[in-house]
């Protein structure tokens, strides 16, 4: 089976893997998905849609696991904290009654690992990128 007649085995790519266009008319949108390293680590290109969705949900859970993590931490560190005497309340109704030291260990150490989570969803968010973006402009002064 022959490729079509319009498939160039001599593609051009870029340090990043990208294609290089052959001319200015072509739709970045037709970049190929998928795994590669880029300048600043591996990124994974994936159609715009996906990008988006990928994009607001990334940021929305980080910002979710943010507000707990210091939620937590914060009911660790102060006695009155609704928060905390919430907590406090639930676990003695089940029949649990922890230590101060225990509940403050326990309520700053789930925050710190809210806050960390939080920070790895964000960061894997952001290794992606929607097709046609971050590629350098042929005539643009961005480099």
């Amino acid at each position: 089976m022959s490729p079509p007649p319009d498939h160039d085995d001599t593609q051009a790519f870029d340090e990043t893997g990208d294609p290089v266009a052959k001319d200015a008319d072509e739709d970045p949108r037709n970049e190929p998905t998928g795994p590669r390293v880029g300048p600043d680590g591996r990124e994974i290109v994936v159609p715009f849609r996906l990008y988006k969705a990928v994009t607001v949900f990334s940021t929305l859970a980080a910002v979710i696991a943010y507000l707990i993590g210091f939620t937590l931490i914060d009911a660790a560190t102060l006695q009155i904290s609704f928060v905390r005497t919430t907590i406090v309340y639930l676990l003695n109704n089940a029949g649990l009654y922890p230590s101060d030291d225990l509940l403050v260990a326990v309520l700053a150490i789930t925050g710190i690992a809210f806050l960390v989570a939080g920070t790895a969803v964000y960061v894997l968010g952001t290794r992606f990128r929607g097709q046609g973006m971050g590629k350098p402009q042929g005539d643009s002064s961005e480099t």
